[in-house]
């Protein structure tokens, strides 16, 4: 799984949405599908694109299936953003020395 693949399943916003929700715990694809106008294949496409993105996983119960979000794939995507944490607190400084300046 590369970055590419999980950034590309959290570049559609209905997958996003799905994945949002799914923060909230495990789901299995009816309960998911709420609100969204969405087919039950459609929704499994989605899912399907997540789970390959290594971002969701399932656990089958009998014939239901709970998806939940994969502690692994946000870990990954944590340290993708984690190589930018310098970058902001310069940024911060810089802007704060501007507000100083135009003050005076």
């Amino acid at each position: 799984m590369s970055e590419t693949e999980f950034f590309k399943a959290l570049a559609d916003p209905t997958r996003r949405a799905v994945f949002e929700r799914l923060a909230d715990g495990e789901m299995n694809a009816t309960d998911l599908r709420q609100g969204f106008d969405l087919s039950q294949p459609a929704m499994s496409q989605h899912l399907a694109v997540l789970r390959t993105a290594g971002l969701i996983a399932e656990q089958k119960h009998g014939r239901n299936v709970l998806y939940r979000i994969n502690p692994d794939g946000v870990a990954r995507i944590h340290q993708w953003l984690s190589r930018y944490n310098s970058f902001w607190p310069s940024r911060v400084d810089d802007l704060k020395q501007l507000l100083k300046e135009m003050d005076q």
